[in-house]
């Protein structure tokens, strides 16, 4: 449905007919950390994560999932090698 309370006009699934079902019964502004986000957007009461309803809960494991302003590391890791295989590989070769 439609926010019709922090985030007017937004389609919120939080929003029922009788009002906001979220925790406490609105959506919490953003934290330090959201700050340059392309998903935060700014409303009449304030400044609101478009996909979260809490972002401080997001930011509380560690880098949330959904910031577009953090840059990931690369995902390649090194794989440990084995003396013991490495040398008989070798042996082989």
């Amino acid at each position: 449905m439609i926010c019709n309370s922090i985030k007017e006009g937004v389609n919120c699934i939080f929003m029922k007919k009788k009002g906001c079902s979220f925790n406490g019964g609105r959506c919490y502004p953003i934290v330090d950390s959201c700050d340059g986000c392309d998903i935060a957007e700014e409303f009449p009461t304030g400044i609101y994560c478009k996909s979260c309803a809490e972002p401080a809960n997001k930011w509380s494991t560690g880098t949330c999932n959904l910031a577009t302003h953090v840059k990931k590391e690369n995902g390649i890791t090194k794989n440990k090698l084995n003396p013991l295989k490495a040398s008989k590989r070798s042996m082989h070769a």
